[in-house]
This record gives C-alpha cells, structure tokens and sequence, in this order.
C-alpha cells in the first residue's frame, strides 16, 4: 500500500511578483520568459527597482504538490528552505495546502530562495531567482521511508543547476524502483534543457526516469530541431511516458505507438502564465495515480493549467478537486 501518491522534489523558493512593461526588461538585462539564475546583490537590486509585489510560495515542484492536494490528492515534498522569515512562509503555505513536508531547514545562511518575477501584460513570466538555501538540498534530505512510499516521484530539471541536488535525485530514484514505483520529471525551461542537455536524455534512456513533462519549447530545445513532430517521434522512444504542453494548443501524450490529443481549456482572460506548467503535471499526476485514462490525466492537466493562468500566482486559489468535479471529470 502506498504512503503517497506523489512525492515532489525541487527548489522551494518564494516567489515575488510584479507587473511591469518590456520596458522594465530591456532596461535591466532581464531574458523575457526565461529564468535568470541571480547573486544576492542582483536580487537586492531588483527588489528595489520592481514596483508593488505579492509574497507567494512557489518553486515548480512545490505547486505541483499544492496542485495534487488541492485535487485530493496525497503529496509529499522535499526542498530546503532556512530558518527565515520566507523559509516560514514556504513551509507554512505548502503544509496549510495538505502536503507532507519534513526537510530539516537549514540554520543560518544562505538565505531562503527567492524569485523576482516579472510579468508582462501578455501575461509572460520572467524569473530571476536567487537559488539560495537550494543549494544545500542533498543525498541527507531524502527521506527513504517517502522515496519508497510514493507510487510517483517527481522532480524538476531546475535541480540540476545545485550540483548537490543531482546526488539526491539519483538516490530517491533508487529508493522509487527497488520498490516498484515510477519516477518523472519536468525539463523546467529551454535554458535549462540547454545546460543539461546530455544528462537529461541520459536520465531518460538509463530508465532513470520514466515520465517526462514538458512545454513545445523545451522539447524542440532538447533534441535540437526546429520540428515539434520530429522532437515527439524522439521523445517516444527515449522514455516510456510523455506529456508536452503546447499553451493554447492544449497538449500531446505519447506512450509508445499511442497518441492522446488534449484540448486547452477555455479561459476567459490571460492573467500570468507562471505554475501553468506545475498545474498540467499536477492535474496529471493525480489522474495517473489514480489509475485514470490518459485522456482524463491530460483532461485534469488542461483544467488545472487552465485556472492557474488566470489568476496572479503559481498556486491555484480554487478547491481543484470540486473544480474537476463540476467540471465532469472526477
């Protein structure tokens, strides 16, 4: 019997979020719609020059476990955070949401994570995030009893910028197949994919991971082609699960020979597309452990993606179990 049905891994970082113009962008060396890994000087900076911000918890692994125990789902997570005032936020919001969290914060600094994020009127996110107590996420935190105890893992490509992180992610995966479990990740972002291009398609085509997560971009990104059919027909061999989001194009799932189309869910304003990304996985994931159709797995991604996007925040403010359900799908 499982303990969980997912337990996330990944960067626990507050969030900061502002509305700017391009403007603001271009006058400040910011990559629109990529995350910019920042010093603690270059976050200081930016606090001061963005205009009014919302504190919110975030990190990409963190919402997708908020998003699985807003659906009803049992979620753990692993993330290090330090005995700050953020690290009390972070740990504060993801156990208010339902989810198991244990991490040992760290005493002293660095500083909790923090990521300065800028949106855009198109509803576009560009994060600039200083990694913080992250990087001392390690082989220490993993929590065997959990690894073990999940019916999935999941965990997000960010972890392989802290070089401490990658030694855990090997040791959790571990834990997950010598209990018979399945492990996923996300690729985050094209940058990202750029970095670790090699060890993440070496991470797929060991086994080491079996479900893979990820955007249009990020896909093209890691098989080097302009071609979105040409990336999926490489992805469907590389690993046995794939779901790649397309925004408004909803997403394609690919399991060997089987194709499974999704439609975007209708949205009625763009607000800010940060944890859209998260919430697909989320509303996947809790379809997936519950031995849902792949069709429903995507249907409940759509739908979670769909809500996030038009609020301000990676977290869904709606009960997403009472959502789906009012919506046919649970």
């Amino acid at each position: 019997m499982s303990q969980y049905d997912v337990l996330c891994i990944g960067n626990a970082i507050v969030d900061i979020i502002a509305q700017c113009d391009e403007a603001f962008l271009t006058d400040n060396g910011i990559i629109k719609g990529a995350m910019n890994l920042i010093d603690a000087e270059r976050a200081e900076l930016l606090y001061t020059r963005m205009g009014p911000a919302i504190e919110a918890s975030g990190g990409s692994a963190g919402n997708t476990a908020a998003g699985i125990a807003s659906f009803g789902g049992r979620a753990a997570y692993f993330g290090k955070v330090s005995r700050d005032h953020l690290g009390e936020v972070f740990t504060h919001d993801i156990r208010a949401q339902g989810v198991a969290f244990d991490t040992k914060p760290l005493d002293g600094t660095p500083p909790t994570a923090r990521s300065m994020i800028l949106v855009t009127p198109d509803g576009e996110r560009s994060m600039n995030t200083h990694l913080g107590a992250c990087v001392e996420l390690g082989p220490d935190d993993v929590e065997a009893d959990k690894a073990s105890g999940a019916k999935v893992t999941y965990f997000e490509g960010y972890l392989w910028d802290p070089p401490l992180a990658k030694e855990a992610i090997r040791m959790t995966a571990a834990h997950a197949h010598a209990a018979g479990r399945e492990v996923s990740m996300t690729l985050s972002d094209s940058f990202c994919v750029d970095r670790y291009r090699a060890e993440f398609l070496e991470l797929m085509r060991s086994g080491t991971v079996d479900i893979v997560f990820a955007n249009s971009h990020e896909i093209k990104s890691l098989y080097e082609t302009s071609s979105f059919d040409e990336a999926l027909a490489q992805i469907r061999k590389d690993c046995k699960l794939a779901a790649i989001t397309r925004s408004e194009k909803g997403s394609v799932i690919v399991r060997g020979d089987e194709t499974v189309v999704i439609e975007a869910t209708k949205i009625n304003e763009l607000v800010d597309t940060t944890g859209a990304g998260d919430l697909y996985a989320a509303g996947f994931l809790h379809g997936y452990t519950q031995g849902r159709s792949l069709k429903d797995c995507g249907d409940l991604g759509s739908l979670a993606a769909g809500l996030v996007i038009q609020q301000i925040g990676p977290r869904p403010r709606q009960n997403l179990k009472r959502e789906a359900e009012q919506a046919g799908l649970l």
